[in-house]
């Protein structure tokens, strides 16, 4: 197939047909296979999904008609900037695509820009470099096996497990996952709404939703959300989800004791041998924690800001 640069049309909607969610997320999934890290986050896909969300969507067709790129431009932070994640299918590579898009996402968003790079591609980052963008955060994949020995959860006294109850945690849930993560950029602007597009998920499974309590009052003090990844021709893969603790449950090994009772539920109520998680770099405390629970680095996702 012939290299040379292409001028593939980007077009530009608010909306995308039925028919053409299909094509961006087979586009999506031929990259993911290709690069081993999925170009487009949960959110994005969630937003795909749903036609009432608000985002402008720009894609690149070759002259046959083939979509040969997409790029999400989510416009609902007006503090931070737009959004942005990308996607070259890997057939259509080293042909300008991904350069034709970056510089119509930078004609369409008209103020400060947060691009995602999952995998921190070399490409990515000479594209990046070459549009004026700068290198601002770094969320690392970690996993390991869960054939290795997995520590009993130590829990501190007076505080015992049980499940999430929809419905019924959804506001305890909400108010502790905005104080233990007060300072994240995404998690802790959680709302009820997307609290209960995640339960309409497929993967959504209650009982791998753990809860900290008080013993003597159900008070939530903190929580582990697990989730298992189910994909044809892949293995299935464990992830902690969520971690989080209450502020004022702080310094008891509470976080420990619930991420190992996690990994213990994803092993031996999922019968699964592998478990990935998230984490920011700049989360020193937490890469330390996961260090000492046996994870390794995986893959790097780069988040670059363009102003």
């Amino acid at each position: 197939m012939s290299t040379e640069p292409t001028t593939d049309q980007v077009n530009r909607a608010d909306r995308l047909t039925p028919a053409e969610v299909t094509e961006v997320l087979a586009l999506a999934r031929a990259a993911g296979d290709t690069d081993g890290a999925d170009p487009l986050d949960e959110h994005v896909l969630l937003r795909l999904r749903d036609p009432a969300a608000p985002a402008t969507h720009l894609t690149a067709r070759a002259a046959d008609g083939t979509l040969t790129g997409y790029a999400h431009l989510d416009t609902t932070d007006v503090t931070t900037g737009t959004g942005v994640e990308l996607a070259v299918h890997p057939a259509y590579r080293r042909r300008g695509v991904g350069r034709a898009l970056a510089r119509e996402v930078l004609a369409a968003a008209g103020g400060p820009l947060r691009a995602w790079a999952h995998g921190d591609h070399p490409s990515a980052a000479a594209l990046a470099v070459d549009l004026g963008f700068t290198r601002a955060r770094v969320l690392w994949q970690l996993r390991r096996s869960l054939a290795a020995p997995v520590d009993p959860p130590r829990l501190p006294n007076g505080v015992a497990l049980r499940a999430f109850r929809p419905g019924l945690d959804d506001a305890a849930w909400l108010a502790v996952n905005a104080r233990a993560f007060a300072d994240h950029p995404e998690q802790g602007r959680w709302t009820r709404d997307d609290l209960r597009t995640r339960f309409a998920e497929p993967w959504f499974d209650p009982a791998g939703f753990l809860l900290a309590v008080e013993s003597a009052s159900d008070r939530l003090l903190g929580f582990h959300w697990t989730k298992v990844h189910e994909r044809p021709g892949s293995a299935r893969t464990g992830e902690v989800y969520v971690v989080g603790v209450d502020p004022a449950a702080h310094g008891g090994g509470l976080g420990r004791a619930l991420t190992t009772a996690g990994l213990a539920y994803l092993r031996d109520r999922r019968g699964l041998d592998r478990v990935m998680l998230y984490v920011d770099e700049s989360n020193t405390s937490a890469m330390a924690l996961y260090r000492r629970l046996d994870f390794a680095p995986w893959s790097a996702h780069v988040n670059y800001h363009h102003r």
